[in-house]
């Protein structure tokens, strides 16, 4: 008999992580589930780790394959899974031990196609949570969707979140890409007839210093605007009247990438280069930009600037004080 969630985990030199990652799933009170672990061609001793685990509990498996990145690894877990619904679980982070309890019961409960949770965040060994009162959230295909551009109660990581598999029908993880669950999820969420959201704490995020995301701006991280190039195409076609939203979504990320670029890359050509790639997709959207009533001024500004010339943001240091208010 098929499991009802299957759990994947890519993993990827996680060796100091791992066992704590997946001590904490094994020990959900839910445990109708399989464990779908990707070593995704670690050179440490992880991969030795995961099956040590294959062998003491027969709900996880493992897959050993070359190294392809985190959207091979879970597209490999995605194409044997069994269960009627998937879950994701990074191999640095951890998960209470109610977490799938709660989403698949709410999934259950209200006929949901996707459950999502609040995220704690461990720092320095700390985990940090907001205290909130209870809270659950009904939502119908266009409000999930608009809260998720919204990104007050949720965002786009796929980890605190547990999709029905049909979700991902024709949706896989694009490969050689990071920010994939950029690139994804609005695709899932436009799949679903419907969503839930819990203030439930379930998934804990492991703030690490070498992650990739946390590490100095290089041209990898670039990859957020190709992903965004097929989202705003999307979602006008799909979802017309999410527009203040989804530009809003992106112009955020956009000022966020600049001001990145400006703090963190020395090299000046190396800023024009980068500066132009975002300079081209706000080009395309700059009028929706300009006339989205929910961007602040400083938004718009800084965004004008990029339209303008890059070199007045690389050299001007009154650009610089702009790039630096509210963030």
């Amino acid at each position: 008999m098929n499991p009802l969630i299957s759990i994947i985990v890519p993993v990827y030199n996680t060796e100091p992580y791992v066992r704590k990652c997946l001590d904490s799933i094994l020990a959900q009170t839910f445990k109708d589930f399989e464990v779908i672990v990707v070593n995704d061609g670690s050179t440490d001793n992880s991969g030795i780790i995961c099956d040590e685990f294959a062998h003491k509990d027969h709900r996880v498996s493992v897959i050993h394959k070359t190294n392809g990145g985190l959207s091979s690894a879970r597209n490999a877990g995605i194409k044997i899974a069994k269960g009627e619904f998937i879950g994701f679980v990074d191999s640095d982070d951890y998960i209470n031990q109610d977490m799938y309890k709660e989403l698949y019961g709410l999934c259950n409960e209200t006929n949901s196609d996707i459950s999502i949770c609040k995220f704690s965040r461990e720092v320095n060994k700390k985990v940090i949570s907001e205290q909130n009162e209870e809270f659950i959230l009904e939502m119908n295909n266009e409000e999930a969707m608009r809260q998720l551009f919204k990104g007050m109660l949720y965002r786009f990581s796929v980890c605190n979140k547990l999709f029905k598999k049909t979700c991902f029908k024709n949706v896989l993880f694009p490969d050689g890409r990071i920010h994939e669950d950029l690139a994804t999820t609005y695709k899932l969420f436009s799949h679903s007839n419907k969503a839930v959201y819990t203030a439930y704490p379930g998934y804990v995020y492991v703030k690490r210093e070498e992650s990739i995301l946390t590490s100095r701006f290089n041209k990898k991280r670039l990859d957020a605007f190709i992903g965004w190039d097929e989202i705003l195409s999307f979602m006008y076609r799909n979802y017309p009247g999410l527009s203040k939203e989804f530009i809003s979504c992106f112009s955020y990320g956009s000022v966020d990438n600049i001001h990145n670029i400006m703090n963190q890359v020395e090299n000046k050509e190396d800023k024009k280069t980068y500066l132009k790639v975002i300079q081209q997709l706000v080009r395309k959207y700059f009028y929706n930009i300009m006339v989205n009533e929910s961007l602040s001024l400083k938004y718009k500004i800084t965004l004008a600037l990029l339209m303008l010339n890059t070199n007045f943001l690389i050299f001007s240091g009154k650009s610089k004080k702009l790039l630096r208010l509210g963030f």
